[in-house]
């Protein structure tokens, strides 16, 4: 799967949930964070990419997305800064440096990051609402393509809970 495709349907998973919360105090499978805190989470991300993607380092971005990014309607922030970092990849090569919290990795290896992290709490935030996640088999296969050895790494840390079985279909 193409990493633009990848990022589009991965933003839209978690946009579909997202639209559909009503409970913004309710517990998500994310520990401690509420359905708004998820949310703000992601808008913070989202923020971060203009700026990472431009060249800045994470100490020159700082703390200026700390706290409560949300306000009173967390949907209409989460679209806003959604559109901020889509705007902000238009144009990004791929191979273009991007400096991270631990290091300087091309830009594909920055998106795919950002592509786990939407689909992931994509899925954390629909289940918390009740709803499907909608992932897709192409998405999830590409996602495992691109990051199983990784996960298995991440598990039990606090990047990435256990993992929880899904009917029907065999662990790999």
């Amino acid at each position: 799967m193409d990493l633009r495709d990848a990022h589009d349907r991965s933003r839209d998973v978690f946009d579909r949930a997202a639209h559909r919360v009503s409970d913004w105090a309710a517990a998500t499978p994310c520990g401690d964070w509420t359905t708004r805190d998820l949310v703000n989470h992601l808008v913070s991300e989202q923020l971060w990419v203009p700026h990472l993607v431009g060249g800045e380092t994470v100490e020159q971005v700082g703390d200026r997305y700390d706290g409560d990014l949300v306000g009173s309607d967390p949907v209409a922030a989460w679209v806003a800064a959604a559109e901020t970092a889509r705007a902000a990849w238009a144009e990004v090569p791929d191979d273009r440096p991007v400096h991270l919290s631990f290091g300087t990795v091309p830009a594909a290896e920055y998106r795919w990051q950002m592509v786990m992290d939407l689909a992931v709490h994509g899925w954390d935030l629909a289940t918390a609402t009740g709803g499907e996640a909608l992932v897709g088999e192409e998405l999830s296969t590409a996602l495992l393509d691109e990051f199983t050895d990784q996960v298995a790494q991440w598990q039990g840390t606090s990047m990435f809970a256990r993992p929880v079985p899904v009917p029907g279909r065999r662990p790999r």
